[in-house]
């Protein structure tokens, strides 16, 4: 449904992206998730054909976004992270304005904003004036003018930024009911909001993909961070080892217990104990012969837990590095004058 080729965009002698390649299958709801200025934003503007790429190539909907960018936009439904809204327009009218910018037909204009209103919960708001809604209203409303069109694919820019706790739920809830019915990409920086939406997250740093993590139930059970690679992180698991005895002995005599492919020295604890992480094969309980293993020796065992790698440490570990692109680079910098974007004039009478 998306495919990008080794997409790279400069804004002069600044590279905003740097060559990242990744695929988005139909019916798929993913996170485009990494920290601000990472690229996220440029992402969703070369994908929703508002500016172009320097170099490579992506598809939407098995379109070119060069080629056939007339195409692609007829598919794609885009909520930018400021949405264009006309406060002192009703929010029936202003949805009435974006179907016809849209393109659809005037059989098809009233179905499908009474569809689109109800889908957004706007029902109640329909003939207010948008510049009276809260800002989580206003959200909704550039939800509806995203899908009033049914497009294929639909693609969301921080879609819950600025909204408070309660609204923040409302707003993902409704991404997820869309979720059900179209291919969704979403771009955040909220690990929360990543987790309970999407079912994989694309993770880019620096202009680059740092990794491809797959969810379930919110949690990482896997990450491909390149180089064909897939560490499945519930193919093995961690121990905590804190242990009263002589560090490099004790390593010694860990690794040889069945089931342990490594044991890590992680130095000393607070109370100057070796401190050791431990990984072991998932299929086999290692602990029971472990810490037999360390009591035989005459050592004491102090603390020994399980390690679960939260999604926090995954996101941590793929974007940890220094930032090597211009300082205060930001996702929202300005469209170069090479950049130029096409408004529609549309005549809101029927």
């Amino acid at each position: 449904m998306i495919e990008v080729e080794n997409l790279t965009k400069n804004y002069g002698p600044i590279r905003a992206l740097e060559d990242i390649s990744f695929r988005i299958e139909k019916g798929e709801v993913v996170g485009f998730l990494g920290p601000n200025g990472a690229g996220k934003t440029t992402t969703m503007r070369i994908l929703t054909c508002f500016m172009p790429a320097s170099s490579g190539r992506a598809t939407v909907a098995g379109y070119d976004i060069f080629r056939e960018s007339i195409e692609v936009r007829k598919r794609i439904g885009y909520l930018p992270e400021n949405i264009p809204l006309y406060p002192e327009m009703t929010v029936s009218r202003y949805l009435k304005y974006i179907s016809k910018i849209k393109g659809l037909p005037r059989s098809r204009r009233a179905d499908r904003l009474d569809l689109a209103v109800e889908a957004c919960g706007l029902t109640e708001r329909r003939n207010q004036i948008i510049g009276q809604l809260s800002k989580g209203y206003r959200q909704r409303v550039g939800l509806a003018q995203a899908l009033i069109h049914d497009p294929e694919v639909m693609i969301f820019d921080e879609p819950t930024s600025g909204l408070d706790p309660r609204q923040i739920i409302e707003i993902r809830e409704l991404i997820k009911d869309l979720g059900k019915e179209h291919t969704i990409i979403l771009s955040t920086h909220i690990l929360p909001e990543a987790s309970m939406t999407c079912e994989r997250l694309i993770v880019i740093n620096e202009g680059r993909i740092a990794g491809d993590v797959k969810l379930s139930e919110g949690k990482a059970i896997s990450i491909d961070a390149g180089e064909q690679v897939e560490s499945t992180l519930n193919e093995g698991k961690t121990l905590y080892l804190e242990v009263d005895g002589p560090a490099e002995q004790i390593s010694t005599a860990l690794e040889p217990v069945p089931s342990v492919d490594r044991v890590v020295d992680r130095g000393t604890s607070e109370s100057n104990h070796p401190i050791f992480h431990v990984n072991y094969d998932a299929e086999t309980d290692a602990r029971p012969e472990i810490g037999a293993t360390i009591v035989r020796n005459g050592w004491s065992l102090l603390e020994m837990r399980v390690i679960d790698e939260t999604l926090e440490e995954v996101f941590l570990r793929l974007t940890s590095g220094s930032d090597n692109r211009a300082d205060g680079l930001s996702d929202d910098v300005d469209v170069s004058e090479n950049d130029q974007v096409q408004t529609a004039h549309v005549d809101i009478e029927d």
